[in-house]
């Protein structure tokens, strides 16, 4: 920690006066660290992949293009660390979840000529898989099979995490993804990727922030589903969602296939207590 500390100090021309441990996540560790000038940081460090800052930058960057919603700007990002704004947080306004819809129904608006991002990045710690062959770039049913679905289920083989149920259900998935994801003819859309109540904010003005993304351009309604994973938002951010962007008929069906993505993630970050959910989501379909 002392030689980022240095190196913090190098680069920014400024000596730390305080660095104050704070509340950033199970993947890397989170500082709040105050310069002699008074400027405060929020300082990430100790990822298990060189590549992970970088990725998260870029996909914070990314959503900051579009314009419609506040993410922390980026200072300075090396392999061993990431320094952003401190986003102090704040009270919820009153109507922030109907703001909050809005502006997520506007982020979902930036649009792509294909599938997946111009780089790999992360879910949690598990390597997300952005590149794609001619097929999975403008064919969705092929890409989220293959490089969520398929990857997912993969890598919990390797661990030993797949159950027979599991096994036997995905392996029956694979005949009926089409027909599930048929209404799914959307443009790729720009997706945070892995939003659920921990991965945003009210800032000091009491509006919200998006941190910790897993970009990529997908279909809107994984972005949905995710947020529905951990007991959901409050039906105002949904409804306000609606008024903006309405969802094509047959999302609630689609919901439980999105939420596999990342149920089966949870199941290769966590272990074995999220492998009957995992299964539960395989056979709603079958």
């Amino acid at each position: 920690m002392n030689k980022i500390l240095n190196n913090l100090e190098e680069k920014l021309g400024d000596r730390i006066a305080s660095t104050q441990s704070i509340s950033g996540g199970s993947i890397a560790e989170a500082r709040l660290i105050e310069m002699e000038s008074g400027k405060k940081y929020f300082l990430k460090s100790g990822a298990q992949n060189p590549k992970m800052f970088r990725a998260e930058a870029n996909g914070l960057k990314e959503i900051e293009k579009a314009d419609v919603i506040r993410v922390p700007y980026i200072f300075v990002v090396e392999p061993d660390f990431l320094l952003m704004e401190y986003i102090r947080p704040g009270v919820q306004k009153a109507h922030f979840f109907e703001r909050f819809g809005r502006q997520f129904a506007e982020l979902h608006k930036s649009k792509s000529a294909q599938f997946g991002f111009y780089e790999d990045n992360f879910i949690g710690h598990t390597i997300q898989d952005n590149s794609v062959n001619e097929h999975q770039a403008t064919d969705w049913c092929t890409f989220y099979f293959e490089k969520r679905l398929l990857f997912q289920f993969k890598l919990a083989e390797r661990k030993n995490r797949a159950s027979e149920k599991l096994s036997k259900g995905f392996a029956l998935l694979e005949n009926k993804i089409e027909s599930i994801l048929s209404n799914q003819n959307e443009p790729p859309t720009l997706l945070h990727g892995d939003l659920w109540s921990g991965n945003f904010l009210a800032d000091e003005n009491g509006l919200p922030v998006l941190i910790d993304p897993a970009v990529y351009y997908g279909q809107r309604e994984a972005d949905l589903a995710m947020t529905k994973l951990f007991g959901g938002f409050p039906g105002s951010f949904y409804g306000a969602y609606q008024e903006v962007l309405p969802l094509a008929d047959g999302a609630g069906y689609r919901e439980n296939i999105y939420k596999l993505y990342h149920v089966l993630n949870h199941l290769n970050l966590f272990g074995f207590g999220y492998q009957a959910e995992a299964e539960e989501l395989v056979w709603f379909y079958l």
